[in-house]
């Protein structure tokens, strides 16, 4: 019989399976996939080492920093600063036509910006900043949580423009909504891209996830892999353990699943048909470029471009098309101010991200698949080139992921990058002892993943 059980092995459950075994709960951690990580996870092929979803970790903190969530993550499971050793970045844009805002992690080089390019807008950003609510607020009590993001900000800025694209880089990194944010939401991700910023460890997510589960299994915690919950067993109105796909029981006094909430609720056999429009759309391709040389040598010095080919942001799923280009993420891992100590990354890697349609991909032939993979790099590397120098003669080599390889790692529903739009900020469920955390309870990238598996763990299972 264990304390807890926990399904899935990224983030947000390895985080919860800590803090709980700190406690000295029994725990078990159970993840389908052959590895850990789920979205966040990594993998190598010819001899590279990729990371599958890591552009940046947003809340960054500098070692000592008192307030804010990484602090509270390396705070809460006894980490030390060194465990993540996070590299600054250079810095970063949005890039519209005609018009960019450049910004890093003080959040002065971007007021400057928009003084400079949005005059009259300075004192309603200004105005905007001290609106936001507090992390404290953060469950969803307050009043202004739900609302429209965009009516908010319309109350502070009066440009059109500005409005857009303030708001690219905060969906691209955290909004499973189409075409607006809650303003609840918006605050989150705001205080992570513009207040904190973005840093990243040199040798990329592989460090946080083996800390996270050298610390769990030195605790005792139990990790299987390869152990897919089929079902969630309920009695008379709780959950009494769980059954493995290959037909093993396990009794459990209460289950934290981070598998999203429509597929949690798919598990339980209480519920005959979960609701499955409640299930996010918003999934990515991701086309990673090597090349023979560093970026900054093309003349590419930035951490992070996030750019839209128009005055107006489009955030929804291409309902008529594999991908859609007009809006996109360009990240380089080299753009960052690594320590002398650890030099520079082995190879020059160039990674763009644009919006895709998960059904479409997912019902092409194998054959088919494969030669779309390619389309859709050379379509994405297109867009991409009209907002950074063109790289196209220096790849050496390339990979790409699609909306099926995200499923393939986290299960979602569509492929959904952020999970369902609704979020569960409670992380409860209709049953008394089964709770969410993670993507669809609420926070989201990998730091806002590792919050949520604490806090929920702070909240429903050490309160017994």
């Amino acid at each position: 019989m264990y304390d807890t059980i926990i399904i899935g092995a990224g983030m947000s459950g390895l985080a919860a399976g800590i803090r709980l075994a700190h406690f000295d709960q029994r725990v078990c951690i159970l993840e389908k996939h052959y590895t850990i990580g789920g979205l966040n996870s990594f993998y190598r092929m010819g001899g590279r080492d990729y990371d599958v979803g890591l552009h940046a970790m947003t809340n960054f903190a500098r070692k000592g920093d008192k307030r804010g969530p990484l602090a509270k993550l390396i705070r809460q499971l006894r980490f030390g600063w060194e465990d993540f050793k996070l590299a600054e970045q250079i810095g970063s844009s949005i890039r519209f036509p005609d018009v960019e805002l450049d910004f890093n992690n003080d959040i002065g080089l971007l007021e400057s910006e928009i003084k400079a390019r949005f005059p009259d807008q300075i004192d309603g950003f200004r105005s905007l900043c001290g609106s936001l609510l507090d992390y404290s607020d953060m469950d969803g009590d307050a009043p202004d949580f739900m609302r429209s993001a965009r009516e908010v900000m319309a109350e502070h800025l009066s440009d059109p423009l500005l409005i857009e694209m303030l708001l690219c880089p905060l969906m691209w990194y955290g909004n499973a909504r189409e075409n607006d944010m809650d303003f609840g939401q918006f605050c989150i991700m705001f205080r992570a891209c513009y207040l904190e910023g973005f840093g990243r460890p040199y040798k990329g997510v592989r460090v946080i996830l083996k800390n996270l589960v050298r610390k769990f299994r030195g605790l005792g915690g139990e990790l299987k892999l390869r152990s897919g919950v089929s079902k969630i067993h309920v009695d008379d109105g709780k959950a009494v353990g769980v059954v493995l796909d290959d037909g093993t029981e396990l009794q459990g006094k209460r289950i934290l699943s981070s598998a999203g909430t429509v597929e949690t609720m798919r598990l339980c056999d209480d519920i005959t048909e979960p609701d499955v429009a409640k299930a996010g759309k918003l999934s990515f391709i991701e086309s990673i470029s090597v090349l023979d040389c560093e970026p900054k040598d093309l003349g590419f010095d930035r951490t992070i471009v996030f750019y839209n080919d128009s005055p107006t942001f489009h955030w929804e799923r291409p309902e008529e098309q594999l991908c859609d280009a007009r809006t996109g993420v360009i990240c380089s891992p080299n753009n960052y101010i690594y320590e002398s100590d650890e030099g520079s990354l082995p190879d020059g890697v160039v990674r763009i991200t644009t919006l895709a349609n998960h059904d479409l991909w997912s019902e092409l032939p194998e054959e088919k698949y494969r030669a779309a993979k390619v389309t859709q790099y050379d379509e994405a590397v297109a867009s991409a080139v009209r907002f950074m120098p063109d790289f196209r003669s220096r790849v050496i080599d390339t990979d790409v992921f699609t909306p099926k390889t995200i499923r393939r790692f986290t299960w979602h529903d569509n492929g959904a990058v952020y999970g369902a739009p609704d979020k569960q900020l409670d992380g409860t469920t209709h049953l008394p002892n089964v709770f969410l955390c993670g993507t669809d309870q609420g926070f989201v990238g990998i730091v806002g993943a590792i919050v949520s598996g604490i806090s929920m763990a702070n909240r429903h299972c050490l309160q017994v």
